[in-house]
């Protein structure tokens, strides 16, 4: 087979437009091809330069991800073509690929040129405050001309608060919820538009429609806080175009801003109440040249200086309509509401196509599940998610109307219509899907198909939490970018979706508001908010083992699974800062006996008013993050060449790992308040003294697990982890059955209760369909789904030996209840994949590696492989009563 290049990739993002970075990495795999890449030659080719502006770099070598930009660095707004070949070490070279269009944004606050344009009414002058509950959008419109078509037209913009732009009316773009949600005080992300084709020669118009979204809008629970970043909603909008001969003129729309002094269509809007949309009011010609807005105000103009957060061009992609479910079942209710039930909980809202009289109110509530034949809203809290329309009638015989809300969004499977004109028919509602538009990279299959739903409930409680940033839950009054939830579940995160661009930016987020001037200006030195962008809603501010991890864990995370060094280093100082932070808490032997801590959050026993009330000590939970944090810590540094730091945190590790087993571990190896947290955290955190006692923990950690019935008996900080505790330590069996378990609580129970997505809590809806009566019950957090990483890894056998899967770990360990599994994985090294079957004693696995990679393989009768790329397939015999054990 000829060798090929079959992508080339910039970052980690889908397409190179709108960089925000001088000097991107690049990234290719390779079909066809035996081996390992000896070097490779990537050619650019510049709009200017020697040689037709082509440069061609020969970087010797086997590296083929996140390669450093070897070219001269891009300017803004730079338009450039890179492609590569490869030659394999036996000799082959490849073709070039095809080329991959790269385009700098404005990399430099010096080249935004233009205002803020203040796009809300003014403050009342007597300092009263701002209107509390769902505000109107506002509509800001400019018209300009251009009196020659030019070769390229682009729309540099970012707001305080969310925005949508049409150019002379038709949509620009098709990002959602724009510019999303950062830590504005620090950070405001800009976008980048290619709107060519959207100019004409003679009179344009500019037209958006702006919300308050999370800058000035209720965002958190217990009431929530109003106006955090601004009382005012504000629009960063720079329209350049480029001429034939090169020349780059900014559209002078400065003075041309026009204000609507009545709100537009969007009448109210907000992301927990929902949206209310008056179609009555919407005049399509508003943002098409020619409006009639003689009667529209100046908008107030501020120097760009006042916004103090830096200008950041986005590092990941933005959020998209990604896919529309239709419903399953439609059904007319006794009170004349009609109930939609999509079949799947998704994050996202409904469009509709509906005909009728003009004033017609159609409002759309949502709801993830149904209570006694209801909608269950009562764990939406105070998030009310209720959509209205109201309907422009334009006749009997005109085209439905057609909408969805811009500027909100719900989580949801059931809908209900209230006021629909009519019958529904079949294409008259979807659920619209939104989410970060991240690509698929992973997936699992096995011969239980309560497991393969388990692993496809935590694919899109990830697509319905990942909306800009990870977050706990998309539905209720919280939506809150959580660091415990994302530091369990970064693993299973960079598996199955590419989403590196994410958390890159998430992370920016944690050390801006860990830095000194940060979220709380009070702050103890280097810790880390409890969730990411901080609010001040009623919890407490700092936080605690296990969460504020998240500062360490998910980039070495991201460098154990993409290979990005530069995430290392990126955050090199917040992960120093939060292991400061967490040690500081310490005793001076390293243990930690006193202070707020979160612990083993939802373990089962804890009541549903008190969460937090496990049976693991929490200062053994923040002991047992000390000594792991700064391990993880030690290895980044060593990845980094930072011996200095590595120096320094080693020691912190092995004072905490010694007072660990000290304050906590018996002289036999057991722990000496048992929990099976506490166990898991020791095994799995590599906390015991000696061999010996990691065997005596385990097997005591089997026997509460049997106990126990197999149920499950850990919370947010031990279910991550129990099942490789126990398969570390010669357990497989005990892993199996605790997870393929189905009576209240484990992994299968709300897959028998007909789960789309992973609960919050264990028995978020009790057996006999009643909902769980505690204040915090969400049918969609992916904290829980964490264990799909140990699916991949242990039972399917696909785990990295080394950075970005460049050297693959595959040791399936079968065991009781299954009889087949697989995984496979878009690596950034090309496509892996791993199969295994056992029919009685016969054992089959069949493995295929990507070019550049290879593979270690440990066959479960012991006999092990080394072998690179190409399609393998071994045999071995496994006798059955092997994997098994009595109750």
């Amino acid at each position: 087979m000829t060798m090929r290049i079959t992508t080339l990739r910039v970052e980690h993002r889908r397409d190179g437009f709108g960089l925000g970075t001088a000097t991107p990495r690049l990234s290719w795999t390779v079909d066809g091809g035996s081996g390992v890449q000896a070097w490779a030659e990537l050619e650019v080719e510049r709009e200017t330069g020697p040689d037709g502006g082509r440069t061609r770099v020969r970087v010797d070598g086997p590296e083929q991800v996140l390669v450093a930009w070897p070219f001269a660095p891009l300017a803004s707004r730079e338009r450039v073509a890179v492609r590569v070949r490869v030659a394999a070490d036996d000799g082959t070279v490849s073709g070039w690929s095809d080329p991959l269009v790269l385009e700098a944004s404005l990399l430099d606050r010096a080249d935004w040129s233009v205002p803020l344009v203040v796009a809300s009414p003014r403050a009342p002058q007597d300092g009263a405050p701002q209107d509390r509950g769902p505000r109107p959008a506002h509509l800001l419109r400019a018209e300009f001309d251009v009196d020659d078509a030019p070769v390229r037209a682009r729309l540099y913009a970012t707001a305080q608060g969310v925005y949508r732009a049409e150019l002379n009316g038709a949509r620009v773009g098709n990002q959602e919820l724009a510019p999303g949600w950062t830590s504005y005080r620090h950070r405001l992300r800009t976008q980048t538009y290619d709107v060519t084709d959207a100019i004409r020669t003679g009179r344009n118009a500019l037209g958006v429609e702006i919300a308050d979204g999370w800058f000035r809008g209720r965002i958190g629970f217990d009431g929530g806080v109003w106006d955090f970043y601004g009382e005012h909603l504000g629009l960063v909008a720079q329209l350049e175009l480029t001429a034939a001969d090169g020349t780059v003129r900014t559209v002078p729309l400065a003075e041309a801003w026009r204000l609507a002094p009545e709100p537009g269509p969007t009448v109210a809007t907000a992301l927990y109440e929902g949206e209310a949309y008056d179609a009555r009011r919407h005049d399509p010609a508003w943002s098409r040249p020619g409006f009639d807005d003689s009667a529209w105000e100046r908008p107030e103009l501020r120097p760009l200086e006042t916004v103090a957060a830096r200008l950041e061009p986005a590092v990941g992609d933005p959020v998209r309509q990604i896919e529309r479910l239709a419903p399953v079942s439609v059904e007319r209710r006794p009170g004349g509401r009609v109930r939609l039930d999509f079949g799947q909980n998704v994050a996202g809202r409904l469009e509709i196509r509906v005909r009728g009289e003009a004033g017609t109110t159609v409002r759309l509530h949502h709801a993830e599940v149904l209570e006694d034949d209801e909608l269950a809203v009562r764990p939406l809290r105070s998030a009310t998610s209720v959509d209205t329309y109201v309907l422009r009638g334009d006749g009997a015989d005109a085209q439905p109307e057609v909408w969805q809300p811009r500027f909100t969004i719900h989580g949801f499977r059931y809908a209900e219509l209230e006021g629909w004109p009519g019958d529904v028919g079949p294409d008259d509602v979807r659920a619209v899907v939104l989410h970060t538009d991240m690509e698929r990279t992973g997936w699992f299959s096995a011969s239980e198909p309560l497991l393969e739903q388990l692993h496809e409930n935590t694919v899109w409680s990830m697509r319905d939490n990942f909306v800009d940033l990870p977050t706990d839950c998309p539905q209720r009054d919280e939506r809150l970018g959580w660091t415990g939830d994302i530091q369990v579940f970064a693993p299973a995160a960079t598996y199955l979706y590419r989403s590196g661009g994410v958390l890159d930016s998430w992370l920016r987020d944690v050390a801006d508001e860990q830095a000194p001037g940060g979220a709380v200006a009070d702050a103890p030195a280097g810790a880390v908010p409890n969730f990411v962008p901080w609010i001040p809603c009623g919890f407490p501010e700092w936080s605690t083992a296990a969460w504020g991890d998240a500062a360490v864990v998910v980039p070495w995370t991201m460098y154990e699974r993409y290979g990005d060094r530069q995430i290392l280093a990126q955050q090199l100082d917040s992960m120093t800062g939060w292991v400061d932070h967490l040690a500081s808490r310490a005793d001076a032997d390293g243990v930690v006996r006193s202070g707020f801590g979160l612990g083993d959050w939802l373990d089962p026993i804890a009541p549903p008013e008190n969460p937090g009330a496990g049976r693991t000590d929490r200062h053994l939970v923040t002991t047992a993050y000390i000594a792991r944090s700064a391990g993880l810590l030690v290895r980044a540094a060593e990845v980094l060449g930072r011996d200095d730091v590595a120096v320094r945190y080693r020691k912190v590790a092995e004072l905490s790992t010694a007072g660990f087993q000290a304050e906590h571990v018996l002289p036999d190896g057991r722990m000496k308040h048992e929990s099976p947290t506490g166990y898991s955290l020791a095994i799995a955190f590599d906390l015991l003294a000696t061999a010996e006692h990691r065997a005596v923990a385990g097997a005591r950690l089997a026997e509460i697990v049997r106990e126990g019935g197999y149920r499950i008996q850990t919370g947010f900080v031990g279910t991550p982890i129990i099942c490789d505790a126990l398969a570390g330590t010669g357990h497989v069996d005990v892993a199996y059955r605790l997870l393929l378990e189905r009576e209240c609580p484990s992994w299968l129970y709300p897959v028998t209760m007909g789960a789309t997505t992973i609960w919050e809590r264990w028995d978020s809806m009790l057996p006999d369909g009643s909902v769980n009566p505690g204040d915090m019950t969400s049918f969609n957090h992916y904290a829980l789904g964490a264990v799909v990483d140990f699916m991949h890894r242990v039972v399917a056998g696909l785990a990295p030996a080394a950075p970005g899967y460049r050297r693959l770990r595959v040791e399936p360990r079968p065991g009781p209840g299954l009889d087949r599994a697989s995984a496979r994985l878009t690596s950034p090294y090309g496509p892996v994949s791993t199969a295994w079957t056992l029919d009685g004693d016969r054992f089959e696995l069949a493995l295929s590696v990507p070019f550049g990679v290879s593979a270690d393989v440990v066959l479960p009768d012991g006999a092990t492989h080394e072998v690179g790329a190409g399609d393998h397939a071994w045999t071995a015999v496994v006798p059955r009563a092997a994997t098994l054990e009595e109750d």
